[in-house]
């Protein structure tokens, strides 16, 4: 089993994650871990933070000589603005120089202020903030490295932003995340990446906020992870639960999600289809989204996650009621965004990349990746010999390939969402 835990706060001393269950002989390095976290701080529309925040990175433990031992593997990642809050933020018993307490609608300040007995929204924001998803980008860095050993590649990237959104038919291939990545809204529409600055030009002059949408694909994933056996092994259950657990999201769709109530049970699926000169069952849609009954079909699996607009605004005018007084006031202000979707797809790979590599060492298992690897080949050369013949990936296209066509995809919403940050 494949478990994870992060801990520390936006403005402490350091993020600190622990991955527990990984096989040893995964090759691992520092740098390995920082190019993910330095995709993490992409994207027009980040607030200045991004522009000088570093991610420093420190292995603790679990790996010696860039290779894990099977222990559990410790990264920390410090705070290069701690100085600047270490009274504030200090560990040490102590008062804060400040109490913010106009709490902001649509974020956590109010009800966790609620619910733990606070009096100072800072005890709620450091810790709901997406700053913690740095933690994870890293802990997904290492699920990216082994899903790689057994030829799953997981991308993403932007549909759609504010009202713009991507109508161009095209995803990107397993070999297009650096061509994503190059777009400054990492959008593989090109058309639609000039409408979408446009969009946060306009936001950021006004002082607001943009919501969107952000696609992962997974490639190269066998058939068989999940089950139909128990409700918490479904893996579009297991990726839903993960995905919207992302700061913001507000919406997670699998396939063609939402789209699919509208049509009928005649249109609805995806046909399987026999390929005689490849000797495999073939998919040609993804209206599933690569998942049916709970389980991986060995088609590519598509998730599409939808964030609400960020609730801290650069110019402060939503009403709220100031906690200690219960004056009408307006919403404090942070230091924000005018939009995270670009690195919220990012963060969305490192999600559906951690359920995914739970899954391959829940049904493969092995101690070490050499015996991983095995297991897996093993597996699938028993589908190959069944009288069924094998199953594989459906229309995956090889390692750099420019693109795929998207079959059958509803053109994804990008308005409409709002709730906690």
């Amino acid at each position: 089993m494949l478990r994870y835990l992060t801990a520390g706060e936006s403005h402490g001393q350091a993020l600190v994650v622990v991955v527990e269950g990984l096989p040893a002989g995964l090759p691992v390095t520092a740098e390995q871990i920082g190019a993910e976290l330095a995709r993490r701080r992409l994207g027009y529309g980040r607030g200045p933070r991004m522009r000088f925040e570093v991610d420093e990175l420190t292995l603790l433990g679990g790996i010696r000589h860039g290779r894990t031992l099977g222990s559990p593997v410790a990264i920390e990642i410090a705070n290069t603005e701690w100085p600047k809050w270490e009274q504030d933020m200090s560990p040490a018993p102590g008062v804060p120089s400040k109490r913010l307490t106009a709490p902001r609608p649509g974020h956590a300040d109010l009800a966790g202020m609620q619910k733990y007995g606070f009096d100072d929204a800072r005890d709620v924001l450091e810790r709901a903030s997406a700053r913690e998803t740095a933690a994870r980008v890293a802990a997904g860095a290492l699920a990216k490295a082994l899903l790689a050993q057994v030829g799953v590649t997981v991308v993403s990237h932007v549909v759609g932003l504010g009202p713009a959104v991507a109508t161009g038919g095209r995803r990107p291939g397993p070999g297009d995340l650096a061509r994503v990545d190059a777009s400054v809204v990492r959008c593989f529409d090109p058309e639609a990446e000039a409408a979408m600055v446009a969009e946060i030009k306009a936001a950021a002059k006004e002082g607001d906020s943009l919501g969107g949408v952000a696609e992962v694909l997974a490639y190269g994933v066998p058939v068989g992870l999940g089950s139909h056996v128990h409700w918490d092994r479904k893996l579009d259950g297991l990726l839903a639960h993960a995905l919207m657990s992302i700061q913001a999201v507000k919406h997670v769709e699998i396939g063609d999600g939402a789209a699919v109530a509208a049509e009928r049970g005649s249109t609805a699926h995806d046909a399987i289809t026999w390929d005689e000169v490849g000797g495999e069952y073939r998919r040609d849609t993804s209206r599933a989204g690569g998942i049916e009954g709970g389980i991986s079909s060995g088609a590519v699996v598509v998730a599409r996650v939808g964030m609400k607009p960020l609730a801290t605004l650069n110019r402060p005018v939503l009403a709220t009621v100031d906690v200690e007084t219960k004056e009408a006031t307006v919403s404090f202000k942070e230091r924000t965004d005018v939009t995270a979707v670009p690195a919220m797809g990012v963060v969305a790979e490192t999600m559906t990349a951690l359920v995914l590599a739970g899954e391959v060492l829940r049904k493969f298992g092995g101690d070490s990746v050499a015996e991983l690897r095995r297991n897996v080949s093993g597996y699938l050369d028993a589908l190959g010999s069944t009288p069924s013949g094998p199953v594989s990936a459906a229309a995956v296209p090889p390692p750099g390939a420019p693109g795929v066509a998207m079959p059958d995809v509803a053109a994804p919403e990008a308005g409409d969402h709002a709730g906690d940050s």
